[in-house]
């Protein structure tokens, strides 16, 4: 792929790496599809780069190994697919985000990502390091938004710790798409939503 061009090319010439904008997005989108198609195991270099339209070197000279590309591209869809929305309302923001965050674990191919990385983390110290302190962290940061939000609003109490709140919204998410495989419907992460509003909104 060469140099952006059209609007974009005051932009992107290549970020700090080197590499066009363009040539990244496409080896991040292949790593996607390619994942769904043939799993972990059977995902290599050569095809990611045989998928994007890029030279097999030209994906090595920019990341190490395929876990290298599935994190990044991980760390791009969380970013893009989970920051929360803010409704000016606590309800409709958790409600709103919640629900993305079934879909994106159950349905969507960068779930697909990041349930592989979770699945490899298991037997992979340093996975499993990476994978916490580079994105999970993180996504902790973001679904502590709405609460932060609605504590600014005075619509939460502030004797709710943020920390355990987020985990008693989205654990059970995580719990029924990782380990039991049940359904996720707007209706259980709606419920979730109203127990934690019951104990938790500053009375009006």
């Amino acid at each position: 792929m060469g140099e952006v061009t059209g609007p974009a090319a005051g932009r992107h010439h290549g970020n700090r790496y080197g590499r066009s904008e363009n040539a990244r997005q496409a080896v991040l989108h292949a790593v996607d599809d390619l994942l769904v198609e043939v799993g972990f195991a059977g995902l290599t270099m050569e095809r990611i780069a045989a998928r994007a339209g890029v030279g097999k070197q030209t994906v090595y000279r920019w990341w190490p190994s395929k876990v290298d590309v599935l994190l990044e591209a991980l760390g791009d869809d969380l970013a893009e697919e989970l920051t929360p929305a803010d409704h000016g309302d606590l309800r409709k923001d958790l409600s709103a985000h919640l629900a993305a965050v079934a879909e994106f674990l159950t349905t969507a191919d960068a779930g697909a990502v990041f349930r592989a990385l979770l699945g490899q983390a298991q037997h992979d110290p340093d996975l499993a390091r990476r994978l916490r302190e580079e994105h999970v962290r993180g996504q902790q940061a973001r679904d502590r938004l709405p609460l932060q939000r609605a504590l600014a609003r005075g619509e939460l109490s502030p004797e709710v710790e943020l920390d355990d709140a987020v985990e008693q919204l989205v654990g059970p998410i995580y719990y029924r798409v990782l380990v039991t495989g049940a359904p996720v419907p707007p209706e259980f992460t709606d419920s979730l939503v109203e127990r934690f509003l019951l104990g938790s909104v500053q009375p009006g």
